[in-house]
């Protein structure tokens, strides 16, 4: 960095070229109130707010608000601003008030600070000074000394410029990332940016403008209320020239008078790394982000079975009657569920009945039945646009194809509906059509067929797309695979499904697309404020916060006591927002599902960045179910293992979806069993099926096949409810099974070994005279003794032992997953009358059911009847009085199950269908 003598610019050399930083400011001012305000953007497919002000001049009221229908509803959605009367308003920050440029007519140095000639104003006095030793980057300040009351800002506007067209690549918080060019010169406010800062690579180096962080500081939690700065990047001349306002016009500490002083830092950032690159040096350098967390307060497994029992309780405000999750949080008297193999992975792999017939055969039938993942009885209801339709399936491609290899391909419907949703497109969720026909399905067909065609066509189309969505970097929103933008992986290309395809093909093109996918979805979590070495006190008074929304819904206040915890534990660092269009509500979502994704990634690609901030977003949060997201205070309400053990209108601090609790404990099994993978370097590794879900509800499912541990081959994934008991908390574990062998891998979340006694519960694992203990890796401090053994595990390793002549409890997982003497039969069958759908379910050795639903509805019929003939040859009758009309009847193993339905119309007449067989052999 230099100034030449004689001049003001600050020169920064990378590599071979040059940039100009000049002292050039713009002050905005306003003599009254601007009226800033979040509205909804009018971007294209895309759900925004962005900041806007009120003008005089209707020559810059260039605004046009987005109209939001009423299905725009919810949690996360703020009426205050989405729905508001139209005003004359802008959202060009350079059209927020009446503009006087200044800069500097001459510098002069003392020691390690260049102090800058500003000329005089008859409204404000600027002084500005150049930290030239500060690092990494040269440290510019100002102080503003208004002369005149009224509403100031003062604009950074001397970063060098570059025309879009030969931008290699840019970002601007939240949304504008590769070559996305924002519409308008948008002030995105310091408690949306992930970082605070705008950048722009000539393809060469990236230049920027980046707030210090003590302009961001810890507490209080970041909200538009108190932010002190906003960052752009659009400049009037529509130049690519990163910004910096401070503070913002209308916002906090903007009303002055003389007298009052402002005072505000940045660095000017040049350097030779890509954006994405920058993004982490700043993260990691500046904001402090590295491997901060650990199990402080509970080990993931710990989290895992309180979260389970919770699920299971009845808090979780699961409806029986319609099976499903209630989601009253945003749509009165809806149910929404995301996966029936959330609950089918929790069942299997804790070997526990009582989840699969409470939670995933219910979902089972669901997905197989439903229109739409939000159901509602309500016609009249339209909130996020629910359905009361029973025209399903609403399981997406994959999960059908995962449910049909789980059962060992003995439920041919699952495939039939796969192949048939292959060629048809669906609104699952809000308004979304997805498309069957594209490169990822066709590679779930090739799973679950090894039809080498559908594997060509994934290879084909997947090339497609890789050339023109991933390689070409994306110019706006128009990813071919997406029809709207909302949640973060619509902004960022396929990269989980990329990385499935590396992972069945080896081509490390898809690996590099996987990876480039999620470094750019890192820049979607916070890495600020820097977190201080020091205790919060939190929960003052015995209050813990409260949040506007159910506050506003008639929620009671949660009370916990005041207590200080310390700052890391509170820190939002490696969360996202919700999303694009609920990002100014809902700071940091506890729903981290990439998580695992991106340690493997990270294992794959070496690349430390990715393992930390998915270690970031789990480890050390929760001691059960946390609810949705941080928003308004830091508290340490979330970590209690009671915090969700209340009824709806008693949860104050944040939302609770319902239908995110069992998504939420598969995300945690699919981290467990992934960090697992990755410290044993792939020698410890399980087979998985694909749990798609929706939005970011994307984690693998385990469990259904054997893998392998160390010497180990074909063992069974097996963690039952409170296998062992753990005297350090920083131990994480996963554990498995063959013949009389318990097999466990302990993972250490801390930075130091650890030596900890492992007891195993007596309910689950038997022991004599004869068993022991040995390690495959790490260190025995003690051998077996009254069901305990005390291991030492090194700092972040993973110590791995066997116990062996072991007795082994096992039930249900051994019958489910048993279908070796299961014949393939008729399994599906499609009645005109009503419109009904029948299907048998073949559950290995545990059991068969026929379950028969109608997509008529209660406007045709006010009754329905099903008919059935035992295996002994007697005729049962189940009754149906109520819409949705479905039916589910234990069927004997190995017998065809003959039935018929008897319909009662509205009017009376009784309808009689013909009368179908299903379970005989093929």
């Amino acid at each position: 960095m230099s100034i030449p003598a004689g001049q003001t610019d600050v020169i920064i050399k990378s590599g071979q070229r040059s940039y100009i930083f000049s002292p050039s400011f713009v002050v905005l001012y306003n003599a009254l109130d601007p009226g800033m305000a979040l509205k909804p953007a009018g971007i294209k497919k895309v759900e925004y707010n962005v900041l806007t002000w009120k003008v005089q001049d209707s020559s810059k009221a260039d605004f046009v608000q987005k109209k939001v229908n009423a299905s725009v509803a919810g949690d996360g959605f703020d009426d205050r601003i989405l729905r508001t009367k139209a005003e004359w308003r802008t959202a060009n920050i350079f059209n927020a008030g009446e503009r006087t440029e200044v800069k500097a007519t001459g510098a002069y140095r003392k020691g390690d600070t260049v102090f800058f000639n500003i000329p005089e104003s008859p409204s404000f006095k600027l002084s500005v000074y150049l930290l030239t030793t500060a690092k990494p980057y040269p440290l510019l300040q100002y102080s503003l000394r208004p002369l005149r009351p009224g509403f100031y800002s003062v604009g950074y506007t001397g970063a060098p410029s570059l025309a879009p067209e030969k931008a290699a690549a840019l970002w601007q918080p939240l949304i504008w990332q590769e070559k996305r060019i924002p519409d308008a010169a948008y002030l995105t406010p310091a408690f949306m940016a992930t970082l605070p800062a705008t950048m722009v690579n000539d393809g060469v180096n990236t230049i920027g403008v980046l707030a210090a962080p003590k302009e961001i500081p810890f507490q209080p939690l970041p909200m538009l209320p108190n932010s002190r700065f906003g960052v752009s990047l659009l400049n009037q001349q529509k130049q690519l020239q990163p910004q910096v306002y401070a503070p913002m016009p209308g916002g906090y500490l903007s009303q002055m008078k003389p007298g009052d002083t402002f005072e505000f830092s940045f660095y000017l950032v040049a350097g030779p790394q890509s954006v994405n690159d920058t993004y982490q040096n700043i993260a990691q350098q500046i904001f402090g982000f590295k491997d901060y967390r650990h199990n402080d307060i509970a080990s993931l497994n710990a989290a895992l079975d309180n979260m389970v029992d919770y699920s299971l309780s009845q808090y979780a405000w699961f409806i029986d009657s319609l099976k499903g999750c209630a989601y009253s949080t945003d749509v009165p008297g809806a149910v929404k569920n995301v996966s029936s193999l959330n609950p089918l992975e929790l069942a299997l792999v804790r070997d526990d009945s009582l989840m699969f017939e409470k939670r995933a055969y219910p979902l089972m039938e669901f997905m197989l039945s439903r229109e739409k993942f939000l159901f509602s009885l309500d016609s009249t209801q339209k909130i996020q646009s629910p359905s009361r339709k029973l025209k399903g399936p609403i399981a997406p491609l994959s999960e059908l194809v995962a449910l049909y290899n789980i059962f060992s391909k003995k439920n041919d419907f699952y495939l039939l509906m796969a192949q048939k949703e292959f060629n048809f497109a669906r609104i699952r969720n809000l308004d979304t059509k997805e498309k069957g026909n594209n490169w990822i399905n066709a590679m779930y067909l090739y799973q679950a067929t090894g039809d080498k065609n559908y594997l060509q066509a994934a290879v084909t189309k997947a090339n497609e797309y890789l050339a023109e969505r991933i390689t070409q970097p994306q110019t706006g929103f128009n990813d071919p695979m997406q029809g709207s933008y909302f949640f973060w992986p619509t902004f960022t290309g396929r990269w989980i499904e990329f990385l499935q395809l590396y992972e069945l093909t080896q081509d490390k093109r898809y690996l590099e697309a996987a990876r480039q996918g999620a470094r750019q979805y890192t820049m979607f979590t916070w890495m600020c404020p820097v977190i201080p070495d020091s205790l919060i006190t939190v929960n003052k008074g015995g209050k813990a916060p409260m949040y506007w929304y159910l506050k506003s819904k008639g929620h009671q206040q949660m009370y916990y006591p005041e207590e200080q915890a310390p700052a890391w534990r509170l820190s939002e660092m490696g969360l996202t927002p919700e999303s694009s269009g609920t990002s100014t509500g809902h700071r940091g979502i506890f729903m981290a599902n990439y998580a695992p994704w991106m340690l493997r990634i990270g294992y794959y690609t070496r690349d430390t960045f990715l393992m930390n901030v998915a270690k970031a977003s789990i480890i050390g949060r929760y001691r059960s179910f946390p609810g949705y997201h941080i928003n308004t205070e830091r508290t340490t309400a979330y970590e209690k293992v009671d915090f969700p053990l209340h009824e709806h209108k008693d949860q104050s601090v944040n939302s609770f979806h319902y239908n995110h609790i069992l998504p939420m404990a598969s995300m945690l099994l699919d981290y467990l069993v992934t960090d697992a993978f990755v410290r044993s370097n792939g020698k410890i590794s399980f087979p998985y099926e694909y749990m798609e879900g929706y939005a970011y509800l994307q984690n693998n499912l385990y469990g259904a096949q054997k893998g392998h541990f160390y010497s180990e081959s074909k063992v069974q994934l097996w963690m039952p409810a409170r296998l062992l008991h753990m005297d350090n908390t920083e131990l994480n574990y996963i554990a498995a099974r063959k013949d009389d062998k318990l097999l466990l891998a302990f993972t250490n979340q801390s930075g130091k070994p650890v030596t900890a006694t492992v007891t195993i519960n007596p309910s689950w694992v038997r022991f004599n005279s004869k068993s022991t203990v040995t390690t495959f890796t790490g260190k025995l401090l003690k051998g077996l003794k009254d069901s305990s053994f005390t291991i030492t595990v090194p700092a972040n390793g993973l110590t791995a032992v066997a116990l062996e002549r072991t007795a082994i409890r096992s039930s249900f997982q051994q019958k489910i997953l048993d279908t070796s003497r299961i014949a393939t039969s008729h399994d599906y069958v499609k009645l005109k009358t009503g419109n009904a759908h029948a299907m048998l379910f073949n559950l290995g050795q545990y059991s068969r059911r026929l379950y028969v639903y109608l997509e008529d509805d209660d406007n045709k019929y006010k009754q329905a009847s099903l008919i059935c003939t035992t295996a002994a040859g007697k005729e049962v009758r189940m009754d149906d009085n109520a819409y949705p009309f479905e039916f589910t009847v234990p069927v004997d193993s190995g017998q065809p199950i003959p039935f018929y339905l008897l319909l009662t119309a509205v009017d009376g007449r009784e309808v009689k269908s013909e009368s179908v067989v299903l379970g005989d052999k093929k």
